[in-house]
Order: C-alpha cells, then sequence, then structure tokens
C-alpha cells in the first residue's frame, strides 16, 4: 500500500485486517480502503446522483467501490475483512437497508443498499447510520479517544447524531436511536425535512439556514437577502453564503445565524442534562466553518443552564477528522460488528475479489 498519515494507535478495537469503506451522502459519495492504524488508501469521491433515483445511487456506490479496489495492489484486496459503510440515517443495520433519509430526495426509501453491494463485490457488507459510523471514528482516531460517554453531532446538510454510553452504542431495538437533529426546540417553529415542525434541523442545519434566507430574500423584508440571492442567480444560496453576510454585517443573516446557534445550544443542554456525557463532540460543514462563534455558545449555555454535576464536567469539542469520518469509522465499525455479528454476506455464488468473503462466512 502507498503510505499515508500514521494515524496513533487506535482506541477502540479495529478490524483485524483492511476494510473497504464507503460513505453516502446526501450530496457526495466517499470511498476508500483503511487499514487498522487509520491510513486512507486510494480515495475516490463523487457526487451523489440522488435525483436520478435509489438504482443510480446504488450503482454509484458500488462504481466508487470497485474503483477503489482497482486501485489498490491484489495482496492488499486479498486481504479485505469486509466492506464498511456509512449512510443517512434512518437505516436498517440488520438489513442493511436505507430506510428514509430526509435530505436525499422522496425517492430514496426502503433501499436494500448493502446487500446490492455483498453480491456485486463477494464481500461482507456492514451499513450503519452516517452518525453512528462517525462517532466510532471519533472514538478510535480522533477527538473522543479514550472517552466511554459520548455524544456526537454533525451540522451539516442536515443535524445528525448518534451517542455512546459505557462505551456501547445507543441503538434501540430498531436501529434508529440517536437522530438528534430531530429533537424539537420550537414547537411553532419551521418545517423540518422530515415533514414534522421545530426540529433543530429545521432550525439550524445547512439546508434550513439557507431555507430561511431564502424566503427572507423572497419576502421583501431582507433587502440585503434579496440583492445577495440575485448576485448568485443561477447559483443557488447556501449556508456559507447567509454566514459571510452576516460577517458583513447583514442584520437578517445574523438573526438567522444567531437563531440556529442559539438552538443549537439549548439541544446540546438538554443532552448533557439527559446523557451525562464526558465529551459532546461536534462535527459537520456548518459547525466546521463557524468554529469557536458556534461552539462557544452552547458552552455557555451548558454551563448556566445544565445540571450542576454533569454541566461541570462535559467538554464541547470540534470533531477531528474532517469529511472523512465516515471512512475512518468503517475499521471500528466492522469490528464490532465481528463480535456481535451482523455481516450481511453476499447471496449469490461469484468470485469473490477478497479473500474473506469465504473466511467469514
Amino acid at each position: 500500500m502507498p503510505r499515508v498519515e500514521m494515524r496513533p494507535r487506535p482506541a477502540l478495537p479495529v478490524a483485524p485486517g483492511p476494510v473497504l469503506a464507503l460513505d453516502l451522502g446526501a450530496s457526495r459519495i466517499r470511498a476508500a480502503l483503511v487499514s487498522p492504524d487509520g491510513r486512507l488508501h486510494a480515495r475516490t469521491e463523487g457526487r451523489t446522483p440522488g435525483e436520478l433515483g435509489p438504482d443510480a445511487v446504488v450503482d454509484a456506490c458500488i462504481d466508487h467501490l470497485r474503483a477503489t479496489l482497482e486501485a489498490v495492489a491484489p495482496a492488499d484486496r486479498g486481504a479485505i475483512v469486509a466492506v464498511g459503510m456509512a449512510a443517512p440515517g434512518p437505516v436498517d443495520p440488520r438489513t442493511g437497508t436505507i430506510v428514509d433519509p430526509p435530505n436525499m430526495g422522496p425517492d430514496i426509501h426502503d433501499v436494500a443498499l448493502a446487500p446490492a453491494v455483498a453480491d456485486a463485490l463477494g464481500l461482507p457488507v456492514v451499513l450503519d447510520r452516517d452518525t453512528q459510523v462517525a462517532v466510532l471514528a471519533e472514538m478510535a482516531f480522533g477527538a473522543a479517544r479514550e472517552a466511554r460517554d459520548v455524544v456526537y453531532l454533525t451540522v451539516s446538510t442536515g443535524i445528525g447524531g448518534a451517542v455512546v454510553s459505557g462505551g456501547r452504542l445507543l441503538t434501540g431495538p430498531d436501529g434508529t436511536a440517536g437522530e438528534l437533529g430531530h429533537l424539537p426546540v420550537d414547537l411553532d417553529g419551521p418545517p423540518c425535512a422530515c415533514g414534522a415542525t421545530g426540529h433543530l434541523e429545521g432550525i439550524a442545519s445547512g439546508s434550513a439556514i439557507a431555507r430561511l434566507a431564502a424566503a427572507a430574500a423572497a419576502s421583501g423584508e431582507a433587502p440585503g437577502l434579496a440583492s445577495l440571492v440575485r448576485t448568485l442567480a443561477p447559483t443557488r444560496l447556501e449556508a456559507r453564503h447567509v454566514a459571510e453576510a452576516e460577517e458583513r454585517g447583514d442584520p437578517h443573516a445574523a438573526a438567522i445565524m444567531e437563531r440556529a446557534r442559539r438552538a443549537f445550544a439549548a439541544v446540546c443542554v438538554g443532552l448533557v442534562d439527559v446523557f451525562d456525557p464526558e465529551l459532546i463532540v461536534v462535527g459537520g460543514s456548518v459547525a466546521r466553518n463557524q468554529g469557536e462563534r458556534w461552539l462557544a455558545p452552547a458552552r455557555r449555555e451548558v454551563e448556566r443552564f445544565g445540571f450542576r454535576v454533569p454541566a461541570r464536567r462535559v467538554r464541547i469539542v470540534a470533531a477531528g477528522l474532517g469529511d472523512d469520518v465516515g471512512l475512518f469509522g468503517s475499521q471500528p465499525l466492522v469490528a464490532l460488528r465481528l463480535a456481535e455479528g451482523g455481516l450481511i454476506h453476499p447471496s449469490t455464488i461469484g468470485a469473490p475479489v477478497g479473500a474473506a468473503g469465504g473466511k467469514l462466512s
């Protein structure tokens, strides 16, 4: 394998060999081969063709995985343990199905991604929600190393979350626990992509910030944002544009961004009181671009309003692994499923690309 950045020894168990990793997002697909020490090899990336429907998305995932396989040496292909995949929730990890993600379009539901990949590649496959995979990644290789009670939040196109208590993922009986972006923060608030109203995701996610700003521009009450929309056309308004407008002093952009930060901070207070975590790890492009401007209000609100004992101990920190967190997390995810069961095996007989296909069956 070509040498890539060496990471410290992982704090969580990882797979006994390389893992073929896929991270399916609402806008991007990433794939790589991930070695047990947390190095990425033969990484590929491309656009998610969600508008073309579920078959196109599945085909694109398989194409990226095959491109990664073709870029690594035959000996490395033969050592692959399994395919570890992350996708927007909710997902059913038992069947490897993407159930109903609110930000991938109306046609992407009940998509049996893991069985399709297993059959196409001749390898066992593990699929879980992207935030579950991300918290495992941060605990193995990133900002939550050595911690055993962690809440993970990602603030990006949508808002997702995951909870680890006593070193174990909180999954619930259906594997869908931890959808923290759908906690209500304003009963009279704007609609969320899931169909409910007043959720954190409907106020503080990247898509919500852009949507609220576009609505303010269209109303005629925010001339600065209306001018920004005209300047950007035909490019769509995004959260980063709203944040930049706030920096330039636009009062309507500032109000939208401040409301998003306050909603996020309020949810962090509730999470501290309910889960008593050591760490709240915050990732995602919106939070990363805002930096301390996003995290500092959450720390202040937890200090002011959280229950005294957990509020004193908890730390709210930035995630450490960036956009590739879903790839890094494939290693501890596969290790977890090897220990507990739950690998999805090929249903057809074919020539596997890795020796592990027979070894693990």
